[in-house]
């Protein structure tokens, strides 16, 4: 297998994107799940927003949040409820016995998996008979926005080309039912949603957040040092998000992909 690497890394305006999610914006296909004492498992959890919205909503259950980053585990244990844990751990040997949790909850993990299919396995090997294991991606090839900038065009192009350099699938979203057939799951409830943004703040919060990570994240990185991009072309995309920011009827929507599979 491979070595997953992580084409985003964790540069502060990936973390900014991280930190706004939520429960109710990035999981409501999985909150009738999330019942009083329910024991949670939340695989890549990053700096833990949402690992933090499921302990609130199991109380007096627990949630236990694994990533395998210690920086980004400190980061999500400080100020976390009381009925949470965090580590380090690989999603393809979870520490954990088999059948220990109701719930195993991924978010926008298996699109940067060398093996998805051998994940989502894991995950449903340390989930319960009876229990849900949940996974919701982005499809990058969804994506789509107003107006239709060329720069925007090609930062969709390098970062399909990125992420496929680390082995991994950006357009995720679509084959989350197909990964859980494989997987060994018979019952899967295979849904989407949508992020949107489109008002001036959430235009300024989106396009500010890709203006910053197309220069200085672990993408721009990878990109220059595999000769996918120069830094001259980096610092056109990252104009390019600024245009689309400024322009009063830019709209982008972010289709993602989600299944609930019944263990």
């Amino acid at each position: 297998m491979a070595q997953d690497v992580y084409t985003h890394g964790h540069h502060e305006s990936v973390l900014r994107s991280h930190r706004w999610r939520t429960a109710e914006n990035s999981a409501a296909y999985l909150l009738a799940d999330l019942t009083p004492g329910a024991a949670v498992l939340d695989v890549g959890c990053g700096p833990g927003t949402i690992t933090h919205d499921f302990a609130e909503r199991v109380a007096p259950g627990h949630v236990t949040g694994v990533d395998n980053a210690a920086e980004i585990v400190e980061q999500a244990s400080a100020g976390a409820p009381a009925n949470t844990a965090f580590q380090v751990a690989d999603v393809y040997a979870l520490p954990f016995a088999d059948g220990s949790f109701d719930v195993v909850h991924a978010h926008q993990v298996l699109q940067h998996l060398t093996d998805p299919v051998a994940a989502l396995r894991e995950m449903r090997r340390v989930c319960r008979p009876g229990g849900i294991v949940a996974a919701r991606d982005a499809d990058y090839a969804a994506m789509t926005w107003y107006p239709q900038l060329p720069a925007l065009t090609g930062w969709l192009d390098l970062y399909h080309r990125v992420a496929r350099g680390n082995d991994a699938e950006p357009d995720a979203g679509r084959r989350l039912l197909g990964w859980a057939r494989e997987a060994g799951f018979g019952e899967v409830d295979a849904t989407a949603s949508a992020w949107c943004f489109a008002t001036a703040e959430e235009r300024t919060w989106w396009g500010g957040l890709w203006a910053d990570r197309v220069r200085n994240s672990a993408f721009a990185t990878q990109a220059v040092e595999r000769g996918l991009a120069t830094g001259a072309e980096l610092e056109r995309l990252s104009a390019g998000w600024r245009e689309w920011i400024d322009a009063d009827a830019a709209w982008f929507a972010v289709l993602n992909g989600e299944i609930r599979c019944h263990r």
